[in-house]
């Protein structure tokens, strides 16, 4: 008895010595739990009955075939392939050199691993590159869970992508979904607008396109993605951010009415933008991705397609609005059914007059089978009925039957060229389905100002001529009344349901949801008070734009200081009260608060290297070996580097630094990329501000094949800007750190600070920047750990330290709103954000 209760005793007090640890684990699980259940519905398609959904459903078949969206032999083929696995792809990102060079990597290390490997006897098939993407940049291949653990060499395959996915370097995005951007051919130069951009895989792909050939700085051109759903645009927060580009916006707002975006000309006049390219990737009924979605066998219906139509063709409509003439707008979807594709597509080349025409892309990527656009499609009801033209639709069902569903007459849709439409089916090459129509802008709107002002002169021209013989005076006079009649002002979203073709489209007012106030950009004045230590210390050229560069808040300190490009700045302070915007801008500078040091910011990762030409200060040049020492060993000692490396890190003052890693200086025939890292030189040790997945992406760089033994330690996952890493040496220094530094230091003082480097800063809440989320949901307890862990070297310090942001984290994700638990966390600044649901959304392949 007396033992049961000295046990009972022990585990209370256990249990209470370890309380915020045991919340958090508690909270841990019960979020994978929650997330483990919603992974399962989603991939499995199983719902609460946790039956297995039949791939097969009636009405869709019959549908289709009364389409006859696929030629009649083919049909079998057609229904076969969509039953079954979608295979995995994913791209190469990046700048261009980057890119190519970790594709030699990756074809060099990985893909001749799987020669010869076999799975119960049948060879594995080796990854494949899909034939119609650019310079082999994109890949697919068949990879199961039972296959990753059966080979080896598939296992370390499917943690490269993993690891270099969370750096930005690959993207897991569905082949077919790589195509729209592909054919807006995107400069550096353009305005580019994607008017349904989450969860942003085809975002991101515009960023790259901008940055293709840039390898620092940022171009002039820029991309703003918009979503018509807040927690969506936070998903794209994430995925922009793995691309650090100062050039990228993210708003919020129904893409039905966009807003006009003013910027002011020469003369200080508000201008609307139009843009040189747009993206219409509308939301729609996703009967071409039942491959992956399985669960829209179950769901689909007849209405699936209907009622989508018009907010479709508005959408459409209010991005040809937005185009520059010119330019081009590529309108997408991943639908197999006309009244979402050649209707809408249809409906507004009509509307138009001749302004619009579809563009012939048949020699555009080459490789890729596709289908021409139909001409011809029917209009069926739920209940099966079949309508051929709208005057026969009986006058009760034109509730959810519109005019333009129907297709044009035999000569008109010749005119139009419908044909020149892409359909992409699965059977084709092994892909999901989908649709993309390339438009282009000939000439301003029937609507629009521009065309009113020809329409006027050309009015007043005819009157001044009308007294010659053979002029009609009073018929000049009706097409002066008929122009100023027929037109709208191209500067406010129109709205027209698909009825009306022609004329003067219905006028609605656009509606603006302020929904979240956002934190402010506030952007730096020429005499910014903290702008000159910056300068500084880091030898900023003197023709950086420093009114660039932004903060998110009015008062107190300023903790992260992001940079953007001229045009967006423009945008941010022209329409600061119209235009809701998510997130913009990279993060230049972190505020430090470190003692000793004459600057109170650090340099940032995430956008060393667009101002890394601007700066001539803090730049340390080291080898390949030191660049393994300083991303495989937590916060090395100085003599752990070169000779050389210690001379020059000696030399220079404490605070944030540049290590920079030239290959061309040791053998100019190296094939090596340039690396640039940002770090923190400490009184006696160093260490990098690089995340976990750039950390592995880099020591791949330099030729370390396989980063699985730098692995982090248990209890030391770091965010962000940290460097965790150690490795099994690595490991081992780490733990007699103490030791070597009584040895070489001696005085009582420094054994404190150098023992683990703690005059180094660290990251996270004690330095003032914001937890992240990492690749997996349930990292929240270890990032904090990790965070308090590093960032103080007294043991009795650190324990409390870390009760007191456990407890701080545990009570945060027990708040009313329930913001952690429910998937969405909004940072101080709202520029990062941690989603539950961003790491599902984001290695889930582009789809609507």
């Amino acid at each position: 008895m007396n033992g049961d209760l000295h046990m009972f005793f022990l585990a209370r007090f256990a249990i209470r010595v370890n309380s915020n640890s045991y919340k958090l684990t508690l909270f841990s699980l019960r979020q994978t739990s929650i997330m483990g259940r919603r992974r399962f519905k989603k991939q499995t398609g199983r719902g609460a009955d946790y039956g297995e959904i039949e791939r097969k459903n009636k009405a869709f078949e019959e549908y289709y075939k009364e389409q006859g969206i696929v030629p009649e032999d083919q049909w079998d083929q057609f229904l076969e392939t969509l039953k079954t696995n979608l295979p995995a792809t994913f791209r190469i990102t990046g700048f261009r050199s980057h890119a190519k060079h970790l594709l030699k990597f990756l074809k060099g290390h990985y893909f001749s691993e799987l020669l010869n490997q076999t799975i119960d006897g049948v060879p594995v098939e080796r990854p494949q590159p899909i034939t119609w993407y650019p310079d082999e940049l994109a890949w697919v291949f068949n990879l199961t869970r039972q296959n990753i653990r059966k080979i080896p060499a598939l296992e370390k395959l499917h943690n490269f992508l993993v690891t270099e996915t969370e750096s930005g370097n690959i993207s897991r995005q569905e082949a077919v979904s790589m195509i729209p951007p592909l054919l807006m051919d995107v400069q550096s130069h353009h305005k580019v607008l994607d008017m349904c951009a989450a969860p942003g895989s085809k975002t991101a792909q515009l960023i790259e396109m901008l940055h293709a050939d840039m390898t620092q700085g940022w171009p002039e051109g820029f991309v703003i993605a918009n979503d018509a759903d807040n927690k969506r645009c936070y998903i794209m927060v994430h995925q922009a951010k793995r691309l650090n580009s100062p050039c990228c916006m993210i708003v919020n707002h129904d893409a039905s009415f966009f807003p006009n975006i003013k910027v002011l000309d020469s003369d200080k006049k508000p201008k609307s933008i139009k843009y040189d390219r747009v993206l219409c990737d509308v939301p729609c009924s996703g009967d071409g991705t039942m491959r992956k979605n399985v669960v829209i066998w179950k769901k689909w219906t007849v209405y699936s397609g209907l009622h989508l139509h018009t907010l479709q063709q508005r959408i459409l409509k209010r991005g040809v609005e937005l185009l520059e003439v010119g330019g081009r707008l590529v309108y997408s979807t991943c639908s197999f059914n006309p009244l979402e594709n050649e209707a809408v597509i249809a409906s507004v080349l009509k509307q138009c007059q001749g302004a619009v025409e579809l563009v012939d892309v048949s020699n555009e990527l080459p490789g890729l089978k596709r289908h021409p656009g139909m001409t011809s499609w029917k209009v069926i009801t739920e209940k099966a009925e079949v309508f051929t033209d709208y005057e026969s639709i009986p006058e009760g069902k034109r509730s959810k039957i519109v005019r333009s569903m129907f297709p044009p007459a035999a000569d008109e849709a010749k005119d139009m060229q419908l044909t020149r439409c892409v359909r992409l089916l699965p059977h084709h090459q092994d892909t999901g389905g989908f649709f993309v129509a390339v438009l282009k802008k000939t000439q301003h709107l029937p609507w629009s100002k521009e065309a009113k002002k020809i329409t006027q002169n050309e009015v007043e021209s005819s009157e001044a001529g009308a007294d010659m013989p053979g002029n009609s005076k009073e018929t000049t006079k009706k097409d002066q009344n008929a122009a100023e009649g027929s037109v709208e002002a191209e500067e406010e979203p129109s709205s027209s349901t698909g009825d009306k073709h022609m004329g003067e489209p219905p006028s609605k007012k656009a509606r603006y949801n302020r929904g979240f106030k956002e934190d402010p950009f506030v952007f730096f004045l020429e005499d910014e008070q903290v702008w000159p230590p910056i300068r500084k210390f880091y030898g900023v050229d003197e023709t950086f734009p420093v009114t660039q560069l932004l903060t998110r808040c009015y008062v107190g300190k300023k903790r992260n200081v992001y940079l953007v490009n001229d045009a967006m700045k423009q945008i941010l302070q022209t329409n600061e009260e119209s235009l809701k915007v998510i997130n913009s801008g990279v993060k230049a500078w972190c505020r430090s608060d470190a003692k000793g040091v004459d600057c109170d910011f650090r340099l940032a990762q995430d956008g060393i290297l667009c101002i890394f030409p601007l700066l001539s200060e803090r730049k340390l040049t080291i080898s390949k070996d030191d660049v393994i020492t300083l991303l495989t060993q937590e916060n090395p000692f100085y003599h752990k580097f070169t000779n050389e490396t210690q001379q020059q890190i000696r030399d220079i003052s404490q605070g944030s630094l540049i290590f920079i890693y030239d290959p061309k200086q040791s053998d100019q025939n190296s094939e090596d990329v340039a690396l640039i890292i940002c770090g923190w030189k400490g009184k006696t040790s160093v260490r990098s501000f690089v995340s976990k997945g750039d950390r592995h992406h880099i020591l791949r760089m330099c030729g370390v094949a396989d980063t699985a033994i730098y692995a982090e330690k248990p209890g030391s996952s770091r965010n962000g800007g940290n460097n965790a890493a150690a490795s099994a040496g690595g490991s081992e220094e780490a733990s007699t750190g103490e030791k070597e530094v009584k040895e070489t230091d001696g005085s009582g003082e420094a054994k404190a600070e150098a023992s683990t480097g703690a005059d180094i800063p660290g990251d996270g809440v004690l330095s003032g920047d914001k937890i992240e989320c990492d690749s997996t949901e349930n990292e929240t307890a270890n990032q904090t750990r990790s965070v308090v862990s590093m960032a103080t070297d007294n043991p009795e310090q650190k324990a409390d330290v870390q009760d007191e942001k456990v407890e701080e984290a545990v009570s945060s994700t027990q708040q009313g709103d329930g913001a952690m638990a429910e998937g969405v966390v909004r940072t101080e600044s709202k520029q990062t954000v941690t989603c539950s649901e961003t790491s599902e959304a984001v290695k889930d392949m582009d789809t609507k």
